[in-house]
């Protein structure tokens, strides 16, 4: 990780530069970039919203984590509700930072940039705890996020839009080393 350099990133200024990285690290098509775009951009006007980036050597944007406090009212919190209300861990959406998107270009995996983007993000927060949606297989994600004391909270999690379930997952801040 010598080359790459984290840091606070203007999201909104650089909003097209991070969906590409998201669209290699996901599979995203064209039209979901676009969809994506226009959320990025709702979600960076809500109250306590930062993001971060990963930057390499020229510029080049190879990753970024952007979250927010968790707020209720949000689609998220709406979707999710009933699947943690089922396994009696509704109260994670309480008092909880929410890592909205975490993406590393493929080219950059695995040199430890998502851990540094999600524990430097989560540093920060105010709030005691931190939740997530992944999707849910068994990922190199998921196993970072367990490593960081993630837990499932809720299994298997469908949101209106996505093909493959979710899970849910939090962890009590700080994150572990």
């Amino acid at each position: 990780m010598d080359d790459i350099v984290v840091g606070p990133l203007d999201l909104a200024a650089r909003v097209d530069d991070a969906l590409a990285v998201q669209a290699q690290a996901f599979g995203l098509t064209a039209e979901e970039v676009a969809v994506r775009r226009h959320i990025v951009l709702r979600h960076l006007a809500s109250r306590g919203a930062r993001a971060l980036g990963a930057t390499a050597r020229g510029g080049r944007l190879v990753g970024f984590v952007y979250g927010m406090p968790n707020d209720r009212t949000h689609w998220w919190s709406g979707v999710v509700e009933p699947y943690l209300r089922a396994t009696g861990t509704e109260g994670w959406l309480d008092d909880s930072f929410v890592i909205t998107e975490l993406h590393v270009h493929p080219d950059f995996q695995k040199r430890g940039i998502g851990r540094a983007l999600i524990t430097m993000i989560t540093d920060s927060a105010a709030e005691p705890r931190s939740i997530l949606s992944a999707v849910d297989t068994e990922s190199p994600a998921r196993a970072l996020y367990r490593r960081l004391g993630y837990r499932d909270l809720a299994r298997p999690v469908h949101f209106p839009s996505a093909q493959s379930p979710y899970v849910v997952m939090g962890a009590p801040l700080p994150l572990l080393g």
